[in-house]
């Protein structure tokens, strides 16, 4: 029970701190258009600029793939862009958008379209968490999360499709969470919509099998996407939560080498593949009331 416990308050703490800095500032579309080299494949990660979106574009960099980065903030994009090509000689184009909108998927994929953009690999990776319990969030930050935990990931599957096929063999990576794998009371829509993801991963996995597009689901306990967050984990939890916890730099390693693979389910390091065995294997009922008994 002291390990369900431990896991679900690092788990919340890591994904509160990962976007404490989310913000809902107005889109703006890059119309830069793609470098001379855009024969070489692409990788899209939604939700790239920081965090373990950066770390799967510096994966993906590794292996010398082009790269699409999307979030908000340009100032955060175009230090990530700048860090890439220095570094690993590829190209990267950078798209400003608030993936929360219903326009976004639709605009990105036409960016994308019009420019013949050899895609190969989409990330998901945009999410919301929070550290509010369910019942004291407002309507608003609620909706929100269901928008880009869920919707955006679906839209933007859905309307990169075309891309995908017709450069089969390619790769959809969705990020969940461990959270997914078990109700969590104190988290409620949070852990909901991680399992939509699982969930939704799961089936389009086999809806895609004959086209050529391998469907993979990253889902990482505590990561620590933030130096505080190190800090307040270490602080907390000591040993065991240096232990549960996987830097970004090798959970995007992992994702990436695993995507590549053809792997559905990932889970970085060996205590969260161990604890989510557990969830998975223990009656959801059981593991809803450890929860709720740990006031998590």
């Amino acid at each position: 029970m002291l390990i369900f416990i431990l896991f679900s308050v690092l788990d919340g703490y890591a994904q509160s701190c990962d976007f404490a800095e989310t913000s809902l500032l107005p889109d703006d579309i890059d119309t830069s258009v793609a470098s001379p080299d855009s024969s070489r494949p692409y990788a899209l990660i939604a939700g790239g600029s920081k965090g373990i979106g950066y770390a799967l574009a510096e994966a993906l960099a590794k292996r010398k793939y082009n790269l699409i980065l999307i979030a908000r903030h340009l100032d955060s994009l175009q230090a990530a862009k700048n860090k890439l090509e220095s570094a690993y000689s590829i190209h990267v184009e950078i798209l400003v958008h608030d993936l929360s909108r219903e326009e976004s998927a639709t605009e990105i994929a036409k960016w994308c379209i019009d420019r013949n953009i050899h895609l190969k690999v989409l990330a998901n990776v945009a999410g919301h968490g929070g550290p509010r319990d369910y019942l004291l969030t407002s309507l608003d930050t609620l909706r929100y999360m269901v928008r880009l935990n869920v919707e955006s990931m679906m839209a933007l599957s859905l309307t990169l499709l075309p891309l995908l096929e017709k450069n089969a063999p390619s790769y959809i990576l969705n990020v969940a969470s461990m959270a997914g794998f078990a109700p969590i009371p104190i988290k409620n829509l949070y852990s909901a919509t991680k399992s939509a993801v699982i969930f939704f991963s799961y089936s389009l996995r086999y809806q895609l099998k004959k086209k050529h597009i391998s469907v993979s689901c990253l889902c990482p306990g505590p990561v620590f996407t933030k130096p505080e967050v190190r800090r307040e984990t270490e602080k907390r939890f000591g040993w065991f939560g240096k232990k549960m916890a996987v830097s970004p730099k090798r959970v995007g390693e992992i994702a990436v080498k695993k995507t590549l693979k053809g792997r559905l389910i990932i889970v970085p390091g060996t205590l969260s593949k161990v604890i989510s065995v557990l969830l998975r294997a223990l009656p959801r009922r059981t593991v809803t009331s450890l929860y709720a008994k740990a006031g998590t």
